[in-house]
């Protein structure tokens, strides 16, 4: 019989309970199991077993630190480490800060910004009355100090200031309103990019120079008005009419002795109302000047009220304005007055009337035709309807007035659409200008009005966080829009057949005869009367004066250009030609990250949805 045991050291004892063995046997025997055991690596409790006591390994040391104990050869090498890494940081830093630095500049600013320093310059040339100090033209001064006092037949006595229209030294209401009311939309959208180009003040300065002659313009303190001073000069030489007036005689503004009637209206619903928008949209662009800006939102309020209550087209037949600035209509005054005031004061009233489908269908909004689309100092229905997708874009005000807005957002979409060259509403010249104007006379004013206006949406729809729109089932993107108005831009800056830049003294090329009475005679101590300017007027020599800035008409539809002063249709630049294009190069101008400043034209815009009510009180027993 054998029992098993278990052998401590891992393999099985067998011990034979009949063996008779000797003791010596018997060791015999174990010494030869102990080999085999030794023969496997022991783990420290066996070797105690066989080896007994051994010597003490030595002790590690430890640090205590309070909440931990950690080894004392780690504690060293940490806070070694922690030591030369703050000696080599502060080496760094050291080396960092004496070492001279290259500093790199900002990158060169882009073709866009260089031309708005200039093209706002035509406005400090084109001011009239008596100039501020740094009005920065060498060539200009004070001008036409008695206009309104030097008609009797006037009770506007003061109408100093303001603007020359283009060439000559009239002073058209209806123009010059428009063309404030796009340098205030420009800066409202775009502020930043104007204090990023170094221009903020200065537009500002030409907006207020504007407003402030137009507050002069009617009886701005009233509530109630009965007219309006609408043109101060007169331009009519039909009929072979030799009476000295702005546009029969050739003279410097500063050298004017002739008669400068003032033309008043009293039923003028298209420029009183295009004048509440000037006045409405300045009024924002000032906001931080609470005073002046009241002031406008009072005068935009009268001459708006004015224009509902006396209807009728300021120039009317036989009317001087008629001969130079017809205007077609005043419904689409009435949407795009009504869009500013809305802006302006934040009275729905504004809001119902200017998204009334009537009026909508009026201005034309449902007809189509070869001109819909096209935004002028004649027609604002495409800035109104791009205006107010801006408040469906961005506020949603949903009922009641949701439909008109979905249908001008719509419009919208469509006008865009008709703006790129897959479609067919306008031609291209072989250079690839779009004929927005069809092949008529003098087309850059209108081109530039659509490059604002496409550049403007496609910042909306980006700012919307929206990445195009559709024209028909296709897809477009934003870029699409941005390339447009790029493509438009660079050709009037010089990239067309003729490598001419249509801005003068922006480029090398550029128009050296540009229709304009100023530009044209020598500022040298002599003064030419009415008739003794004509030679400088026919004169074959180039201005002796640079009208920086001036874009002038534009070249034909084959790309031609005649450089020539008598021919207005090529060489004559205007106030709201060069609005449309500070407004469009502001646009395009910088980073295109920037943007649009999303909020600023809704500061006076109430909530559109009424504040719920407060909590009810905790419950007491």
């Amino acid at each position: 019989m054998s029992m098993y045991g278990r052998d401590p050291w891992g393999g099985p004892l067998e011990i034979n309970a009949a063996d008779s063995a000797t003791d010596d046997d018997r060791s015999r025997n174990l010494q030869d199991l102990d080999r085999a055991a030794l023969s496997r690596p022991l783990d420290e409790t066996q070797q105690s077993w066989l080896l007994g006591p051994s010597e003490q390994k030595k002790k590690k040391k430890y640090v205590d630190l309070g909440c931990i104990i950690v080894s004392r050869k780690i504690f060293v090498w940490t806070v070694g480490t922690l030591v030369v890494s703050a000696v080599l940081a502060g080496l760094i830093t050291l080396i960092v800060k004496t070492v001279p630095r290259h500093h790199h500049g900002k990158p060169p600013p882009d073709n866009y910004t260089l031309a708005l320093h200039k093209a706002l310059m035509f406005f400090n040339a084109q001011r009239s009355g008596k100039l501020p100090k740094h009005n920065n033209v060498s060539w200009r001064g004070n001008s036409c100090l008695r206009d309104g006092k030097s008609d009797p037949g006037t009770t506007m006595k003061d109408l100093v200031g303001g603007y020359y229209d283009a060439g000559d030294a009239i002073k058209f209401n209806f123009p010059a309103s428009f063309a404030m009311t796009m340098l205030s939309w420009s800066v409202i959208e775009y502020s930043a990019k104007y204090e990023a180009a170094g221009e903020l003040n200065h537009v500002k300065e030409i907006i207020k120079w504007g407003t402030d002659y137009l507050l002069k313009t009617f009886n701005n303190s009233a509530d109630t008005i009965d007219k309006i001073a609408a043109q101060v000069g007169v331009g009519d030489t039909s009929g072979g009419s030799t009476t000295p007036n702005d546009h029969y005689c050739w003279m410097r503004p500063e050298d004017i002795d002739y008669p400068r009637p003032v033309y008043e209206c009293h039923s003028c619903s298209d420029l009183a109302a295009e004048m509440a928008a000037a006045l409405a949209a300045a009024s924002i662009v000032f906001k931080d000047n609470k005073a002046y800006s009241q002031k406008l939102v009072h005068g935009a309020r009268t001459v708006f009220q004015f224009a509902r209550d006396q209807r009728g087209r300021y120039s009317a037949g036989g009317s001087d304005p008629a001969l130079f600035y017809n205007s077609s209509s005043y419904w689409d005054e009435f949407v795009w007055g009504g869009a500013w005031l809305y802006y302006a004061t934040g009275n729905s009233s504004y809001l119902q009337l200017a998204t009334h489908p009537k009026l909508a269908k009026h201005a034309g909004a449902f007809w189509g035709g070869p001109d819909y689309g096209v935004l002028s100092w004649d027609n604002k229905l495409a800035g109104a309807q791009v205006l107010l997708s801006r408040l469906r874009l961005f506020l949603s005000p949903g009922y009641p007035y949701e439909e008109i807005l979905r249908t001008f957002h719509n419009q919208t979409s469509i006008v865009m659409c008709s703006f790129l060259p897959v479609f067919t509403s306008f031609n291209r010249t072989k250079g690839g200008l779009i004929q927005l104007n069809h092949g008529r006379p003098q087309p850059l004013q209108y081109v530039v009005n659509a490059a604002f206006l496409a550049a403007l949406y496609s910042d909306y729809l980006d700012a919307a966080d929206t990445p195009g729109w559709y024209c028909g089932p296709n897809f477009y993107s934003t870029d699409v829009l941005r390339e447009f108005a790029k493509t438009q831009m660079d050709y009037i800056l010089g990239k067309n057949p003729r490598k001419m830049s249509y801005v003068v003294g922006f480029g090398n090329h550029y128009p050296k005869h540009v229709h304009h009475r100023g530009a044209s005679i020598p500022k040298n101590k002599i003064r030419y009367n009415c008739k003794g300017g004509w030679k400088w007027r026919d004169s074959k020599k180039p201005n002796p004066n640079t009208l920086v800035g001036a874009m002038v008409a534009g070249p034909d539809k084959h790309d031609g250009f005649h450089d020539v002063r008598t021919n207005y249709n090529y060489t004559e630049p205007t106030l709201a030609g060069n609005a449309g294009l500070v407004a469009a190069l502001v646009a395009l101008s910088g980073d295109k990250s920037t943007g649009i400043d999303k909020n600023t034209i809704f500061s006076a815009v109430p909530p559109m949805f009424p504040t719920p009510p407060p909590p009810p009180a905790p419950w007491k027993p």
